[in-house]
């Protein structure tokens, strides 16, 4: 039903969100059907108009074609006998306009009333899905037709307003004939009006399918006018050309036959009665559009979307429709692809490497740093497990995880790591199964997967034994239970597996002395596990006169074999074995555990405890940011303060004895010295990231999120140049295109730009009260455009290097917020995409105004392309997506490749374009969330993403041919891939 295609495209998707997907969907038909009906009529009256002024040139042609031939006023004058009744009939020169058209033309529903030929409208109309299709002829009722046209038509010849010296052939009017054809071509030309829409469901029939009807009801043709053909083109006629035979004759031919124009007579009260019906119809028909202009828009959008061909079937056939949740969008097909049904998709000739990870997991995990024998810190964030060589400044990776990585134990040997993983779920919500990977920190190769269909959830602490050389592995999952199991790893056999706590489990580890002993943490609990003959027997740690804490955060072993804990009071507790009660216990009571000794350490928690070589220990707190050095009797030695911007400590890892690595709960990794301080080596954001901009001539990028930072990172040294912190979360924001400044969107409406050098604020200003989803500047930086969840697109002229702003104008017409814009390279115009999957156009260059027909931007080229929607990028959806399945997309610099950010924790790379479904694509897992943004480098170097809830920036190094070839090698691209469908091309 390509005839709704732009009413289609207009109606809102909003009411999709609130009911069933069927219901929006007959509701979208109803309404389309509806403006199909009123634009029909409003086309039928604009082609009765043009009737009327093709009859009202009726006299002056009779009155000279009779002034040259005088013996054709005997034929125009003729009686017609049917069934027995004479009656005089006359043939206008509307009648027979149509005749041009060929067999199988339309014909028409009208019927001559009067000399003027003034036609009123037959009850018989087309349905709908007729209009609509437009693929087999309409064909009315017999009935309508009255025998009297057939009879005279049959009886009517050239011969007949010839004089007889002048002989009848085919080279006679071939003069009139040139003419004529040339009228007809200028006819075509005007296509792009309203009778180009009523053509191909309402025209004339030929002179054959005249003469084929069948005599029905004479008594109809008595009481009513004869009907008569209506012309095709319903333009006013030239000025009549003379010929040297007289008359302004019109040559039609027929087969062989051909056939003349003639003029009709009838009294004048006739004439003037049809012309005044004529004109009030014509009226009714106009006036509904003028009481509606959103039809009337849909109505102008219909006309131009005919284009050059001057029929929507030409529309049709360059126009395809994707559904997202059964809205229809329609895609224009640019005019470079000459066969899109040959058009082959092929993967880019691109690949990413992981380069860089910046980030670090430290606000809700704790022990998850440590320092290898390599000069390596290890860490983890998303589901990579980071190996960073601290003096090298060098990053490793390991990415064998699929969801989370959300803890980390050393092997005694200080090469093997092992790390446990959330269970996460699939695109469709269906659980995954989390398992622990036992992987080699130098060939980051997986030695042993544990646990596969064991546990459920995720894995919340995994521990390797010491005294055994680091035979077993300790695993306590996310179960409700929280099942403990030791595993034989090296063997992948589980020894034994017990019910632990409902409450949460926070550590876990194996005695240093003895295998068989392991203890746990956690909520107001501290459990000392005894292994024997293949089960595990707990006894839980009871703290008598001492308070007993919320937590139970951390503990180590002492060299004396006694356990310190760390809880949520800022305590320290001293836990060493004491005789068994035989007394009150009974012979054969074991020792057990007992609270010796309460050492007060923090103000607040105690977040993490280290020990030391020599028998001394650090501790951690989480109120007081402090960093304490205790002897081993627990006297305090000496302590230090880290910076309130990095949070609290969360862990630490010992470097030599003296330098030390901190973890902090805002995600940032400190290196320092209880003397000399501590300085962030890795940050991070620390909570959910939307905003990221890449600078237009420099590797530098900017992130921006929920925890109110902005932070300028240098994607070369793999560092933050510099962070700054706002009234409010960040949303949005680019770069302008001289790369001094830089504009970023708040959650409230507000926008500031900060300059790059002084990160100082030069400009703040505010556009309604709702968040900003999108900041874009013009090509040359003249015009930035500010889209918003009011769903209105912002202009402002830029002046000043970037740094002053005066609203230019507002976009006004989508129906849903805006969550992406881009502008065209000559800076005129901008595509826009809303939350209800609408694709808009806009001329900013004539004031804000918005492009109706869509069809005219099909071609134009974009500067950036990071717009969701658009048939450039139609491949990229996945069958039965939703609409909110892909967050963001940025075609790369080259025109070579697209990056997609979808909502399954995945970043996929496309080759660019991708107009079709189903179009094969490079998959990259890293991310633990879904993926928000992607960007890329200047010179399409390297791929930045973002995660939303895992916090994390992933920079990818694009390797492969093509990196930095200019764009303009590739826009033929997509008419090379259709006109040769065996050599499709790779992006090269």
């Amino acid at each position: 039903m390509d005839g709704s295609t732009n009413s289609l495209d207009d109606v809102s998707a909003e009411s999709s969100t609130e009911f069933p997907d069927r219901l929006s969907l007959m509701e979208v038909r109803l309404q389309a059907q509806e403006d199909e009906i009123t634009l029909l009529k409003s086309s039928l009256a604009d082609a009765l108009r043009k009737l009327r002024l093709h009859d009202q040139q009726i006299p002056l042609l009779k009155q000279q074609l009779i002034a040259v031939n005088p013996a054709s006023a005997r034929v125009l004058n003729q009686p017609c006998y049917v069934d027995g009744f004479s009656k005089p009939c006359r043939l206008s020169t509307s009648s027979l306009d149509g005749f041009h058209h060929s067999s199988n033309s339309h014909i028409s529903n009208t019927a001559e009333n009067g000399e003027g030929g003034a036609k009123t409208v037959s009850s018989h109309k087309p349905s709908t899905s007729d209009r609509c299709t437009q693929t087999e002829p309409w064909i009315p009722n017999h009935e309508t037709v009255p025998l009297a046209l057939t009879r005279a038509v049959q009886s009517l010849s050239l011969e007949d307003a010839l004089p007889e010296s002048i002989p009848f052939a085919d080279e006679t009017p071939t003069k009139l004939r040139r003419e004529d054809e040339d009228a007809e071509e200028d006819e075509r030309g005007k296509d792009q009006t309203w009778s180009t829409i009523v053509e191909e469901t309402i025209q004339p029939t030929t002179i054959r399918t005249l003469q084929q009807q069948h005599s029905k009801g004479s008594e109809d043709s008595q009481g009513s006018s004869p009907q008569t053909p209506t012309s095709s083109s319903p333009a006013p006629p030239k000025e009549p050309t003379s010929s040297p035979h007289g008359g302004p004759l019109s040559p039609i031919r027929e087969g062989e036959k051909m056939l003349v124009r003639r003029n009709s007579e009838k009294s004048r009260d006739s004439q003037d009665k049809t012309k005044q019906r004529l004109s009030k119809k014509a009226a009714s028909s106009t006036n509904l559009l003028t009481r509606s202009p959103s039809l009337e828009s849909r109505a102008k959008d219909l006309i131009s979307s005919t284009g050059s061909q001057g029929s929507r079937r030409g529309t049709q056939s360059q126009s395809i429709k994707m559904f997202i949740r059964g809205r229809p969008i329609t895609m224009y097909i640019p005019s470079n692809i000459l066969n899109y049904e040959e058009l082959k998709m092929d993967l880019p000739s691109q690949k990413l490497d992981l380069d860089w990870v910046y980030g670090y997991r430290g606000r809700d995990c704790r022990a998850n740093l440590y320092l290898l024998p390599s000069g390596e810190a290890v860490y983890f964030i998303a589901c990579v497990v980071v190996l960073y060589h601290i003096s090298n400044q060098t990053q490793r990776h390991y990415q064998k995880h699929t969801d989370c990585v959300r803890c980390l134990a050393i092997h005694p040997d200080k090469v093997r790591v092992a790390s446990g993983q959330t269970a996460g779920v699939d695109k469709d919500g269906k659980p995954l199964q989390p398992f622990v990977h036992i992987w080699d920190s130098r060939t980051l190769v997986t030695l042993q997967q544990i646990g596969l269909g064991t546990f459920e959830r995720g894995v919340g602490a995994v521990a390797f034994s010491s005294s055994d050389a680091g035979t077993f592995l300790c695993v306590i999952d996310d179960s409700n239970e929280h099942m403990l199991s030791v595993w034989d790893w090296n063997k992948n056999i589980k020894h034994t597996e017990v019910k632990s706590t409902n409450e949460a489990v926070l550590g876990v580890d194996f005695s240093p002395t003895d295998t068989n002993n392991i203890i746990s943490c956690g909520k107001s609990h501290v459990y000392f596990w005894t292994m024997s003959a293949g089960t595990l027997t707990k006894k839980q740690g009871i703290f008598g006169k001492y308070k007993k804490p919320k937590f139970v955060l951390c503990f180590v072993f002492s060299l004396t074999g006694d356990v310190l804990t760390g809880d949520s009071e800022g305590n320290i507790l001293t836990w060493g074995k004491s005789a068994a009660d035989i007394k009150t216990l009974g012979k054969g009571a074991k020792e057990t555990f007992q609270i010796m000794k309460q050492t007060r350490a923090h103000e607040g928690s105690v977040f993490t405890m280290c020990l030391l070589q020599g028998g001394a220990i650090l501790s951690g707190g989480g109120k007081d940011r402090k960093i304490i050095r205790w002897s081993a009797d627990l006297a305090p030695e000496r302590e230090c303060e880290i910076p309130e911007k990095f949070g609290a400590v969360r862990t630490i890892a010992d470097v030599d004895g003296e330098e030390l690595l901190v973890g902090t709960t805002r995600n940032a990794i400190l290196r320092g010295t209880f003397s000399d301080g501590f300085v962030a080596i890795v940050q991070g954001h620390v909570d959910e990231m939307w905003g990221l901009a890449t600078h237009p001539t420099q590797n530098i990028f900017l992130s921006c999120g929920n925890d109110r930072q902005v932070c300028v990172w240098n994607a070369e040294d793999h560092k933050l140049d510099w962070c700054t912190t706002l009234e409010e979360s960040g949303l949005c924001a680019d770069f302008s295109p001289n790369g001094a400044v830089v504009s970023v969107g708040l959650s409230t409406g507000r926008w500031v730009v900060l300059d790059l050098q002084t990160k100082e604020v030069v400009s703040d200003l505010i556009d309604g009260n709702e968040q900003l989803s999108v900041m874009r500047y013009s090509p040359d930086g003249s015009f930035l455009a500010v889209g918003s969840h009011d769903n209105f697109i912002y202009i402002y002229n830029v002046t000043e290097g970037g740094r002053r702003y005066t609203r230019f104008g507002k976009c006004t017409g989508h129906s849903s917020f805006i969550t992406h814009l881009d502008w065209s390279k000559d800076g005129k115009y901008i595509m826009s995409n809303s939350g209800d999957y609408e694709i808009l156009y806009w001329d900013i260059a004539s004031g804000c105004k918005l492009l109706r027909n869509r069809f005219e931007s099909k071609d134009r080229e974009w500067a950036s392309y990071t717009c969701v929607l658009g048939f450039h990028v139609m491949g990229v959806w996945l069958e039965g997506s939703d609409g909110t399945d892909i967050n963001a997309l940025c075609r790369s610099h080259s025109e070579r490749m697209v990056a997609v950010a979808d909502d399954f924790c995945k970043v996929h790379l496309f080759q660019y374009p991708c107009p079709k479904p189903k179009a094969p694509s490079y998959k990259y897992e890293g991310h633990g969330s879904h993926v928000t943004n992607v960007r890329f480098t200047h010179n399409d170097s390297h791929l930045l993403s973002m995660g939303g809830k895992d916090t994390c920036i992933l920079q990818w190094r694009v390797k492969g041919t093509g990196i930095g070839d200019h764009p303009k090698e590739h826009l033929a691209s997509s008419s090379s891939l259709c006109s040769s469908s065996s050599s499709p091309e790779n992006g090269t």
